[in-house]
């Protein structure tokens, strides 16, 4: 079940800024597929979909913002790490800050309510 906020479904919410938090996740520390997923739910991303994080990651890789690399693992198959690079965290840094002035417009724009 997704959470609505105005009337919108937060899964359009998140289509917007999942690269961004991706690469947030990605900054210090490497990880695979479903770590990464588990990281963006435990930061509060709940609603995030499995095949959205996996569609993310290969956007990012394929628009060289990520390099990837296998990991064997002893109980189960190997694992593909991703790690951001330079242009991934070029990337971060630029979005956080398009992120950061559209957070602090909308802020401003709804206000603290009071009862």
């Amino acid at each position: 079940m997704h959470t609505t906020l105005l009337g919108v479904d937060t899964t359009q919410l998140l289509k917007g800024v999942l690269d961004l938090a991706v690469l947030a996740v990605l900054r210090d520390e490497d990880g695979y597929g479903y770590d990464i997923l588990r990281r963006l739910r435990s930061a509060g991303l709940d609603d995030v979909g499995d095949a959205s994080v996996y569609g993310t990651l290969r956007r990012l890789f394929q628009a060289g913002a990520l390099t990837t690399y296998v990991v064997p693992s002893e109980s189960g198959p190997h694992r593909k790490y991703y790690a951001l690079n330079a242009a991934g965290r070029a990337q971060l840094d630029a979005s956080g800050k398009v992120w950061r002035g559209f957070a602090q417009t909308m802020n401003g724009l709804v206000g603290e309510q009071t009862a």
